[in-house]
């Protein structure tokens, strides 16, 4: 029988090892960034960490990319602070991380960065710190992948039962398949609340669109139903890893130089 590969996880790397990945031709790097953010009744604050980083050390496994450690806060102001366990980053904080990230993985030598996020409000500064990447590095290669939204597959589940979706069922089902530890069933039942924001001109904050901090119907999930979307995830996320290591720009210019 053959042996499960496992992920490449740079925390548990020598230099040694890094330096010589990079030697073999290995330039790409995966950056998982999540929150630390209340999820409803039913479900532990690190679900959009746990979500991105389980799925960037499988998609590692998959295709030989080396995982980066975590960005466990996010952007998540707009769960307010009416119910505890979220901490949140300014905007312009986590700009400043990642692109301070990625200046150490480029004078590793690495060039291809790929952000897996597992926060939808995290897209507009991880976008931000993809356009001072792109503007700072010339030969930066650097995109961005939301979990919910990898394929059409994966977007269909994730945003079946509700378009604002948040501790839904879709999330309820990957941490029963992959973290039960954050899952508290008994809190299941009672923990729908519908989508209230179909129709709204403004982007209210959480407090202000649910009773609960649940958005979507969490009692629709099952451990096999996250165990197929995760099947889904990790396959659709890797032939898009595989895609990006060979890929180059469609016009290859430098910069004129200044003198």
């Amino acid at each position: 029988m053959p042996t499960k590969k496992q992920p490449l996880l740079w925390g548990c790397l020598t230099w040694e090892e890094i330096a010589s990945l990079r030697a073999g031709g290995m330039e790409m790097v995966l950056l998982p960034v999540g929150a630390t953010e209340q999820h409803g009744p039913h479900l532990g604050t690190s679900v959009d960490t746990v979500s991105a980083t389980r799925l960037a050390e499988a998609v590692s496994a998959a295709t030989g990319v080396p995982v980066l450690p975590s960005v466990a806060y996010g952007c998540s102001l707009g769960h307010s602070q009416k119910w505890p366990g979220t901490i949140a980053l300014q905007p312009q904080v986590l700009i400043d991380t990642v692109v301070q990230i990625y200046d150490w993985v480029y004078s590793a030598g690495f060039r291809r960065l790929l952000m897996i996020n597992g926060h939808v409000t995290n897209f507009a500064p991880l976008r931000c710190a993809l356009e001072v990447i792109r503007n700072r590095f010339e030969d930066s290669m650097v995109g961005i992948r939301n979990v919910g939204e990898l394929s059409p597959r994966v977007r269909d589940a994730y945003f079946c039962d509700a378009e604002d979706w948040h501790a839904n069922a879709a999330e309820t089902a990957l941490m029963q398949a992959l973290a039960p530890e954050l899952v508290r069933p008994g809190k299941i039942a009672e923990a729908d609340d519908p989508d209230r924001t179909e129709g709204l001109i403004f982007a209210h904050p959480v407090h202000h669109t649910s009773t609960n901090g649940v958005t979507g119907f969490p009692s629709r999930a099952s451990r096999a139903k996250g165990a197929r979307l995760f099947q889904w995830m990790v396959r659709d996320l890797s032939a898009q890893v595989r895609r990006a290591l060979r890929e180059s720009a469609p016009i290859s210019s430098s910069l004129p130089k200044h003198s």
